[in-house]
């Protein structure tokens, strides 16, 4: 099975090179772009056909292409479309005495400065408001992959920031199974790639977010599967207590809860996390960390690997009286869940309290 899309040619109809396709074949999603005039722009085609029927042909299959720079457009469009939204409704300052995650943006703040004064980030910068690309990532990530726990899994679920970009190529050169999220779930949900047998330029590919896309296998609630292994990203950890803070968007704690709700995982799944050196604290203050925030078991750094022995309770699920109605609104899996378990159960879920969302990082 394939996922790719049909650019069109001039001297056809886009409806009469959609004919090509056994209706059965084709379901509609994302961007499908056309040369003609009068069709700029159209629905993505994801196409699902058995390479051995006759649409195989050289011609036909010339034709076929994953319209990457088209995918990644939309992408950003959409991205684009969610910051303005957050932008219209909320801006958060760290040094604000009032909001009770204050002392959690000052610690941020003192990191991404550190780390662009010290030069020890790399592109894309600035990294603030980011999971910070390191000097060393790579290395990290080696380290990383040399885990028992590592060889051991089967399936890996890995965030898609760039400092885990080679945690990703590992983990699918190594003939594993990895899941990742849409960047901030908001133009999809998990995708699922396997690439037992590949090439490593393909690999490479894949694990960009137009590659997982291209390559991968999108998944549901529904889904059932298993976890081994969660790589996850940082700002700044605690490597005595397991405590670990995030760029403060909470996509990862609502990654590891919705994989909770699919049984994907447990409290014995390790949750690993590469930053740099510099990237390690000690003042971030166990009592004050929340029932959602989660943990991290170990921490790799270019030049070492710390077992934290964290006694930090692993959250349960989603905790949806912390979630706001802001939040919720920007992730549509999210309210699909929701709906869901109110149909299964009967009862209508609590909603948390209205929240100033933080700014995302800046594009250059």
């Amino acid at each position: 099975m394939e996922v790719q899309l049909l650019k069109l040619s001039s001297s056809f109809s886009p409806l009469t090179r959609i004919g090509f396709i056994p209706k059965r074949h084709l379901h509609f999603s994302s961007i499908y772009r056309s040369k003609s005039a009068d069709y700029p722009l159209l629905l993505v085609i994801k196409k699902k056909y058995n390479q051995s029927r006759n649409f195989t042909t050289a011609s036909r299959r010339k034709d076929a292409i994953f319209d990457e720079e088209a995918y990644e457009a939309e992408r950003l469009r959409l991205d684009a479309a969610a910051r303005e939204s957050m932008a219209e409704k909320s801006e958060i300052e760290a040094t604000d005495s009032g909001d009770p995650k204050a002392w959690k943006w000052t610690i941020r703040k003192r990191i991404w400065n550190l780390m662009e004064a010290r030069d020890i980030a790399q592109f894309p910068r600035p990294v603030h408001h980011r999971i910070p690309n390191f000097v060393g990532a790579n290395i990290a990530a080696d380290k990383l992959s040399e885990l028992e726990v590592f060889k051991a899994a089967n399936c890996v679920k890995v965030n898609p920031d760039t400092p885990q970009k080679q945690v990703r190529f590992l983990t699918l050169n190594g003939g594993k199974k990895l899941i990742t999220p849409q960047p901030r779930l908001r133009t999809g949900f998990f995708s699922v790639l396997e690439f037992s047998v590949s090439n490593p330029s393909t690999i490479k590919e894949a694990c960009t977010s137009a590659g997982a896309a291209k390559y991968g296998r999108p998944i549901g609630l529904e889904e059932s599967i298993k976890v081994d292994l969660i790589v996850i990203g940082s700002v700044a950890v605690d490597p005595k207590t397991g405590a670990r803070l995030g760029k403060g968007e909470g996509f990862a704690e609502l990654e590891y809860g919705m994989l909770r709700y699919m049984g994907a995982i447990d409290d014995s799944t390790p949750i690993v996390t590469t930053v740099h050196d510099e990237q390690l604290v000690d003042d971030i203050p166990v009592e004050k960390l929340q029932v959602h925030d989660v943990p991290v078991d170990i921490v790799c750094t270019p030049t070492q690997v710390i077992f934290t022995n964290t006694t930090i309770p692993k959250p349960q699920g989603i905790y949806w009286d912390k979630l706001s109605p802001e939040k919720l609104g920007q992730i549509r899996i999210l309210r699909e869940m929701k709906k869901k378990i109110e149909l299964e159960t009967g009862q209508k879920l609590p909603c948390g309290p209205s929240e100033k969302l933080p700014p995302t990082a800046r594009r250059r």
